[in-house]
Order: C-alpha cells, then sequence, then structure tokens
C-alpha cells in the first residue's frame, strides 16, 4: 500500500505563516467590506465593553461604599448592568456577522474551484485521484471558513480587549499592571515551543484524511467489485487501520492541547497569585486600595483570555495556510487545454469533414527523452457524411483519436482539422456542440431520465427529448417506467440494466442533434436485441451525418463506408470490409479469430 499511499498524500506544509498567502486570502473579504467593517466595529464595542465591569467594582468597593452613597452605588450597579446586556448583544452580533461572514467566503472559493476542476482537462485528472481532489473542496476550505468566521477578524477582537485591559491596568495602577504582566515571556515561550508540535500534528491529521477519503471513494465506487470477490473483510480491516492511524493522529493533537493550556492556565494562575502577593504588601503599606486589587484580579483573568484565544488562533493560521497553499496550487494550475487567443468561427451548417494530418501522441509528459508513444504518425481524411469504423487490437489507440477530436487532451504532433479548419483555432465549445459521442462506459446522473438526455439545456425541450428516445428506441422501456420520463435515477443510473442506459446515452447524443457522431464501443456491452434497435436507428440518422464509428465486434462495421485499421499506434490499413478480407493482411485475421470464436 505504500505507493499508493504516496499517490494520496497531502503536500508538504510551507511556512508557518505566508503574507503572501494572507494578502491573496484577504482578497475573498474585498466583495464583503461593509460586513468586515460592522464586524469590527461591533469588537471594538465589545473590548470596550468588557473593561466597564472590573473598573466599576473598583469605584463600588473604594468610593461607593466607603461613602455611603447609595445613589452612585445604584448608578454604577445599572451602568454594571448595561455594560452585561450590551456585551451579550454585541457577542451574539459577531457571532452571526462574522459566520455569514465565513459561510458566504466558503461559497465564492467552492464556486472558484469547482469552476476551476470543469476547466482542467483529462491530463490533470489522469495524475489527481479524485479522493485528494475532493479533499480540497471539502475540509481545505472547511478549515478556510474557520478561519474567516473565528479567525481573522476576530482576531481584532482579542488585539483591541488586550489593548483596553492594558490601558485600563496601566491607569489604575502602572506598578501592579508590570507585575501582572512579567510572566508573558514564559506564557510566549511556551507558545512558540508547543507551535511546532501542533504543526506537525495537524499535517499528520490531514495526510491521514487524505487517505481515508480516497479509500472510501475508490471502494464505494467499486462495490462491485469488491463484493464480487469477498473482499469486504479484507477492506474493512484496511479500513480500520486508516482509521486507527488518523485516529492516533487526532490524539496526538488532543494530548499537545492538553498541555498547553492547562500550562496556560498555569500561568494565569501564577499571575493572580503576584497580583495578590505585591497588591498586598502595598495596600499593608498604605498605597493601594482592596478595589484596585480586585479590579486587577478580574483584569487579570479576562486578559490572558486573549493570549489563550490568539493561540489558539495561531494554530488555526497554521491550518489555514497549509490548506490556502493547497487550494491555491490547485486555483494555480495551468489550464492546458483553452480557446484560441483569436478563435476562427464555422459555419452552423459546417459539413463535418475531419482529417488528421500525421498526429503523434504519448499520454506521458514530455520529459526529453524516449516517449511512449499512443498513437505515431496518423493520417486521415472522414468525408462529410461518410461512416468510418476504427478497428484494432486492445490498446492500439483507438479511444484515443476520439480524446483528440474532443480536445480531451492535445496533440504533441501534427494536427486535426474539422472542415478545413485546425480544431486548436476552435472555441472548445463549438468543438464539442459539433460532436456527438456515445462511450461505452455511460455515465448517467442522478437525476430523472429527461435530464439525463437533455443535461439541463434550455434549447431541448421535452418534445425533442422524447423525439430523440423514440428514435433510438428508448422510449420502449422509459414509458413503461413509473414516472416515465421524470422518473430519478440511482447514482451512475444504477437502476437501468447497462442496455437501458445506453440507450439514454444514445438518445443524449442524438437530441443534441451533431454535426459529427461518434460512437466508441457504444454496442458492445449490449444484448443483440437492443443492438438490432440501435444498429435500426443509426442507419437512418447517420445519413447525412458524419460518423466514427470504433468498434470491437467487426460483425458491427460491415457496412462501414472505410474501415480503418489501427496497429501499435499506426493507421496499419484502410478499406472497405470486402477489400480489407480481399487484402488478407491483420483485419482478415482479426475477423477470422472472432468468427472462429462465435462459430466455435
Amino acid at each position: 500500500m505504500a505507493n499508493a499511499e504516496t499517490f494520496h498524500e497531502e503536500d508538504a506544509l510551507g511556512k508557518a505563516y505566508d503574507a503572501r498567502l494572507m494578502r491573496r486570502l484577504l482578497r475573498y473579504l474585498r466583495p464583503y467590506w461593509w460586513q468586515v467593517a460592522i464586524a469590527i466595529v461591533i469588537l471594538l464595542l465589545g473590548a470596550g465593553a468588557a473593561i466597564v465591569g472590573p473598573w466599576i467594582v473598583h469605584l463600588v468597593i473604594d468610593e461607593a461604599i466607603p461613602n455611603g452613597d447609595v445613589r452612585y452605588l445604584t448608578i454604577l450597579a445599572a451602568v454594571f448592568f448595561a455594560s452585561i446586556v450590551l456585551g451579550f448583544l454585541l457577542e451574539y452580533g459577531q457571532a452571526v456577522v462574522t459566520t455569514w461572514l465565513g459561510q458566504s467566503i466558503m461559497y465564492d472559493m467552492r464556486s472558484e474551484i469547482f469552476e476551476k476542476l470543469q476547466q482542467l482537462d483529462l491530463r490533470f485528472y489522469d495524475k489527481n485521484p479524485i479522493g485528494r481532489l475532493m479533499t480540497r473542496i471539502t475540509n481545505d476550505v472547511e478549515t478556510l471558513n474557520t478561519l474567516f468566521s473565528s479567525g481573522i477578524v476576530t482576531i481584532f477582537g482579542d488585539v483591541f480587549t488586550l489593548g483596553f485591559i492594558v490601558a485600563a491596568m496601566l491607569s489604575m495602577n502602572w506598578r501592579l499592571a508590570l507585575v501582572s504582566f512579567s510572566v508573558l515571556p514564559l506564557v510566549f515561550g511556551t507558545a512558540f515551543m508547543f507551535r511546532s508540535y501542533i504543526r506537525a500534528a495537524y499535517r499528520d491529521i490531514q495526510v491521514r484524511i487524505a487517505r481515508v477519503n480516497a479509500f472510501l471513494h475508490e471502494r464505494i465506487t467499486g462495490i462491485r467489485v469488491v463484493q464480487l470477490f469477498n473482499r469486504e473483510d479484507t477492506d474493512a480491516a484496511r479500513l480500520a487501520e486508516l482509521n486507527d492511524d488518523h485516529l492516533q493522529a487526532h490524539l496526538r493533537s488532543i494530548t499537545y492541547y492538553a498541555l498547553f493550556f492547562p500550562v496556560i492556565q498555569f500561568f494565569t494562575a501564577l499571575a493572580l497569585a503576584l497580583i495578590i502577593w505585591y497588591g498586598g504588601l502595598r495596600m499593608l503599606e498604605g498605597a493601594l486600595t482592596v478595589g484596585v486589587i480586585v479590579a486587577f484580579l478580574q483584569y487579570a483573568r479576562q486578559f490572558f483570555q486573549p493570549i489563550q484565544d490568539l493561540s489558539e488562533k495561531y494554530n488555526l493560521i497554521q491550518a489555514a495556510m497549509a490548506s490556502s497553499e493547497r487550494v491555491f496550487h490547485l486555483l494555480d494550475e495551468e489550464v492546458a487545454i483553452t480557446d484560441a487567443v483569436d478563435p476562427l468561427s464555422l459555419p452552423a451548417s459546417g459539413r463535418g469533414e475531419i482529417t488528421f494530418e500525421n498526429v503523434w501522441f504519448a499520454y506521458d509528459a514530455d520529459a526529453g527523452g524516449d516517449r511512449d508513444w499512443v498513437l505515431q504518425d496518423v493520417s486521415f481524411t472522414v468525408a462529410p457524411g461518410e461512416k468510418v469504423a476504427i478497428v484494432g487490437h486492445t490498446g492500439a489507440g483507438k479511444t484515443t483519436l476520439i480524446n483528440l477530436l474532443m480536445r480531451f487532451y492535445d496533440v504533441d504532433r501534427g494536427r486535426i482539422l474539422l472542415d478545413g479548419v485546425p480544431i486548436s483555432r476552435l472555441r472548445i465549445d463549438d468543438l464539442r456542440s459539433r460532436v456527438g459521442l456515445v462511450l461505452q462506459d455511460v455515465f448517467l446522473f442522478s437525476q430523472d431520465i429527461g435530464y439525463n438526455i437533455r443535461l439541463g439545456s434550455p434549447e431541448i425541450g421535452p418534445e425533442r427529448v422524447k423525439e430523440a428516445a423514440e428514435r433510438v428506441g428508448a422510449s420502449t422501456f422509459i414509458n413503461r417506467l413509473e414516472k416515465g420520463y421524470d422518473q430519478p435515477l440511482g447514482e451512475r443510473g444504477a437502476t437501468l440494466s447497462v442496455g437501458e442506459r445506453q440507450l439514454v446515452s444514445f438518445a443524449r447524443a442524438l437530441a443534441f442533434d451533431p454535426q459529427i457522431l461518434v460512437l466508441d464501443e457504444a454496442t458492445s456491452s449490449v444484448d443483440s436485441e437492443i443492438e438490432a434497435r440501435i444498429e435500426q436507428a443509426t442507419d437512418e440518422l447517420l445519413s447525412g451525418r458524419t460518423s466514427l464509428v470504433i468498434a470491437h465486434r467487426l460483425s458491427t462495421v460491415q457496412n462501414a463506408d472505410r474501415i480503418i485499421v489501427l496497429h501499435r499506434g499506426r493507421a496499419h490499413e484502410t478499406g472497405t470490409h470486402d477489400e480489407l478480407l480481399t487484402l488478407g493482411g491483420l483485419y482478415a485475421r482479426l475477423y477470422e479469430l472472432q468468427f472462429a470464436s462465435v462459430t466455435g
């Protein structure tokens, strides 16, 4: 499992605080500047309200009670009560504003990440497991949400509170204030020492979350294979190992926090003891009053709470820096397949001619050495309205031709033209709107059948959906469903048979009325009855439409206008079915092998 775990590892963390990343994060606050301003005002008022209580206690003990001033005592009590109520209201307002702010930024960030993921090419997804990407858009974004809702803005509140308390203590008695502050070097030293341990523990947790996410995604997606080969117990044991590893990482983090906070509490108690000791000595000398000492004890408790909060927020900032680094690394990923700077346009009534000119392609990145070429110097032309079949052994490069035609990947050498225009000069949406693609591995969304045919396109109405379904023979089973075209499907269309999913996919392609129709092993997983139904529909619909048919079963392409035989990435033979049989080459051998397997 070492290689698999390495594949799903989180990137190493950068600096604990990165000003460049923080500036970039703060840009997400710009659309909500007035909410930020409101939050800061609330925090400023809250910090001011927090120092009122101890100061009033000082006045009550040292002035109102000794002087027997009932009116003054009543006023002080009313002010004290008002400060408590105001503090409650301000705390409530702060929670509402900062939570709304964090959720809004999280919404913006997730939308931006999802938009980026839709733009990235398939080569990116070849290198990045879905489990890791899901961790980016869920765990990492949630960490940043916590930063914005409980971190960046509320830090101002802690700073304001500390500033006001320091000012109040210094103005009340600066000597006693300095005695109270004498433990601060110990507090900051402890925070610095624990910082590295907590940071390492956080990275361990994130790494193990990525492993668990990746493992669960693979096993749930491949649940049929798991159950077929009775791997439930083995996979459950493996998940138990991953969960235990994740638990141990969390326990290490909790242990650090369990030590850190009591230490801070100890230093708080030490500060209180120093106030009592030094204040008591000064009071015996007649230099201090009881009210000042009581007020200082209250201020000291309030003083160390923001320091403890700031320590927690420092750890939060470390986590946010790591998460933002990974999120921005994804957002900064170069989009390899893009529109040309000055794209060309094709007329709506294009001819649909496809030309491959000396095309070379390899899936591995160009590292300057020998590459594993999937296609080598492939050249052919598909005339408008022509039906061309692509056949060959597994791995010959058949599906790669389609990936390049759709610009899921770009060619390494040579070029592909549509109606004489290089497809790299066309807008991607224009190119793909002209090509209807039906794959062997059909993907259906967990919505109703009608949606899976029109894919939410406003240009395709219910009548057009039904017409497409009828023309491919899908309406026969759709009309038998309880809700017909409104029947919701399970994930990936699990409630339909393989053949029914193929028919829905075929109807989807036809509903968009493409100039070019591409079938990639589209009938290899259906029974003879449904295959015959599809063949009957395609014979009518392919008339006047350019089509490429990739097939494993040669019996399905015998009526093609032309057959191209790929072998080891090259166009090995070209001709009609009869011509290739007469030639007696690779196609003839493939046909003899399949015919022998059928008759045998």
